[in-house]
Formats: C-alpha cells, sequence, structure tokens
C-alpha cells in the first residue's frame, strides 16, 4: 500500500436519468465528483492510503460530499470547511450521434478561495509515495494557483513524486491568468505529465507540430520530467469509441493495447481511471504493466455509471489479460 495526496475540487453533478434531455426530464440525479478525486477514489479502491486536500461548504451538502469521498475510501481528515458555495456541473448523457453536454456552475464557489496557509503540510505530507495533480486546479483561481504550486513545492522537498494531469480547459481561465503564466512552473515540479501536444501547447505557449514534437521539447525543458502518457481516442458515436495510449521515458516508449468500447454507459470520469491506473502500475509495477493497468482502468469506467471507477484490481487485471470478458461470474 502507497501513501497518496491529491488535491482539487469536488462537484455537486446533477443528471437526468438515463440518457434524458435537460429538455424533457423531470428529476436530476445528484453525485459528487472533481476528477482529482476520482483519481484518488480509483487508488484508495486498491488499497492504498489516498488523502484527498479540498475546501467544502459548511453545510448539509458539503458534509454529504465529504460523506462520499469517505465512502469511497478516501482519508477526508485534512479537508477545509467554509462559508460559501459547492460547485456544479450539469450532465446531460449523449447516445449514438448525440453528443453529451456538460454545463459548469462552479464560479466564486468556497474551494476557488482555497488558502494553503490552512493545511499542516508536515503531517499531510509524512509518508506520502506520491502527490496528484491536474491542470484544472490552477485554473479556477489565483488561490488555487498558489495552493497547488505550494503543494508541489513541499513534495519536491520530500523527493515525493508528482503525477499531473495538464488537462487544459480553456473556458476555466477567467481570473485574469492565462495557462502559460501558471503551468511551467507546476510542469517543472512534475515527475510524471498526462498531456496531449494541446496541452503543451497552450500552457507552454507554443506551436509543436505534433505530439512528437511536444513530447522533446518537454524533456528538453524539465529537467525533473521522467515520464510523458498520451491517451488515444477514436469516437465513432457518442455510444462507440476506441482507446489506447502510449508512456514514454526519455529512452523508451511503452504502448497499451487497444480497446473497441461499444455502448458506452458513461463517459465521464474515464481519464481519471486512467490517471488513477497509471499511478498504481508506475508506483508498484513496470512502465509496460503501468500502461496497460492504466488503460484497462479507463476502459473498464466506460462501463460504470458516474465518476468515479468502483473496481477491483483484479477486475482490472482480468481485462489486461483478456480473460472473463463480459461473462457472468458464478
Amino acid at each position: 500500500m502507497k501513501k497518496i495526496v491529491s488535491l482539487g475540487e469536488v462537484m455537486l453533478r446533477l443528471s437526468p436519468p438515463s440518457n434524458e434531455r435537460f429538455f424533457q426530464t423531470h428529476q436530476l440525479q445528484m453525485e459528487f465528483g472533481g476528477s482529482e478525486a476520482n483519481v484518488g477514489t480509483a487508488l484508495a479502491f486498491w488499497e492504498h492510503h489516498v488523502i484527498h486536500l479540498t475546501t467544502f461548504p459548511n453545510h448539509e451538502i458539503g458534509k454529504a460530499a465529504a460523506a462520499c469521498l469517505r465512502k469511497n475510501g478516501i482519508d477526508t481528515q485534512f479537508i477545509q470547511f467554509e462559508e460559501g458555495r459547492i460547485g456544479v456541473y450539469f450532465l446531460e448523457q449523449g447516445a449514438i450521434q448525440r453528443s453529451s453536454k456538460i454545463l459548469y456552475d462552479r464560479a466564486d464557489s468556497v474551494f476557488t478561495k482555497v488558502d494553503y496557509k490552512n493545511f499542516n503540510w508536515e503531517e499531510i505530507l509524512e509518508g506520502t509515495d506520491a502527490v496528484h495533480w491536474s491542470g484544472i486546479t490552477p485554473a479556477l483561481s489565483q488561490e488555487c494557483a498558489d495552493f497547488t504550486l505550494h503543494v508541489l513545492k513541499e513534495a519536491n522537498k520530500r523527493n515525493i513524486t508528482v503525477f499531473g494531469d495538464l488537462n487544459y480547459r480553456s473556458n476555466l481561465w477567467n481570473y485574469g491568468k492565462k495557462p502559460h503564466e501558471i503551468m511551467p512552473n507546476l510542469m517543472a515540479l512534475t515527475h510524471v505529465m498526462i498531456a496531449s501536444d494541446r496541452d503543451f501547447n497552450n500552457c507552454l505557449n507554443t506551436e509543436f507540430d505534433d505530439f512528437e514534437s511536444a513530447k522533446a521539447g518537454a524533456f528538453n525543458k524539465f529537467e525533473n520530467l521522467k515520464y510523458i502518457t498520451k491517451t488515444n481516442r477514436t469516437s465513432i458515436s457518442s455510444s462507440h469509441n476506441r482507446i489506447s495510449a502510449s508512456l514514454s521515458s526519455r529512452e523508451n516508449i511503452y504502448h497499451s493495447r487497444e480497446y473497441d468500447l461499444t455502448p458506452i454507459v458513461d463517459r465521464v470520469g474515464t481519464g481519471d481511471a486512467f490517471a488513477g491506473g497509471l499511478i498504481h502500475g508506475l508506483l508498484t509495477n513496470e512502465p509496460q504493466f503501468a500502461i496497460e493497468f492504466g488503460m484497462a482502468a479507463g476502459a473498464l469506467k466506460h462501463s460504470v455509471p458516474g465518476d468515479v471507477l468502483l473496481c477491483s484490481e483484479e477486475e482490472i487485471l482480468e481485462i489486461v489479460a483478456g480473460e472473463s470478458i463480459g461473462k457472468i461470474k458464478r
């Protein structure tokens, strides 16, 4: 078992049942999720000690969100509760040729005012093996960017491996800073990056022609960087995708098998499941195993409703091995 610290906003997810549209539904199903906490939940399900750092509003919804994390096996003892609102997103699930749609209502949430001085870093990071962050957090506010930078500096002081999913989202950068003003300092403190050439272009304010040139540029710029990983997705329809991934060090490249996924139950959180699987694999095994386990975890999440992957290590290893796929277990 490894000790892993994740950080980021956890939001309230509201969705029409099944594949109903916002226009026709009379009810919304409630869940909680956030990219980094989704990663943490997968890792906790595989029996790692996961601490998630976030801020919730000090009322029943905030306490329900914290309880949800605890139910999923995450250590919530360092979560802060403050006056304010929880971020919300509305998800309309697509099907066949109709795309899924997400509407955000997360501006000025309590997490956007997070203060790193309120956390006991000595206690939180004692014995920690890995820290996971994503580019969503520093995009939300200057306070969130400062929070992320402080965590990564503290992790590097202690020789803790830092995993980062650049996860560039243009509609989140609304507080006066551009990604290239914030992200390079965070990337310099990161050892394993999940990124595409689009992520690198926007975070570094460059124009790499393709992923190979972006990868070469990142390895050249960031001396602490050990691995870069990228997922590949072909969308035949909202209900049918093909996915695979690669993991590159400075010397080698490792490829996963390709998965043909149809019909998709829920695509949200699939990248987070992949990230969790990759972290698990690199902390416990070799790079080839890590990319296969990560991609199998990401593939399996497409079959699970909600934001998080709730599957055992044994189930994922069966997917990696191509065993018991779709069979009834008795």
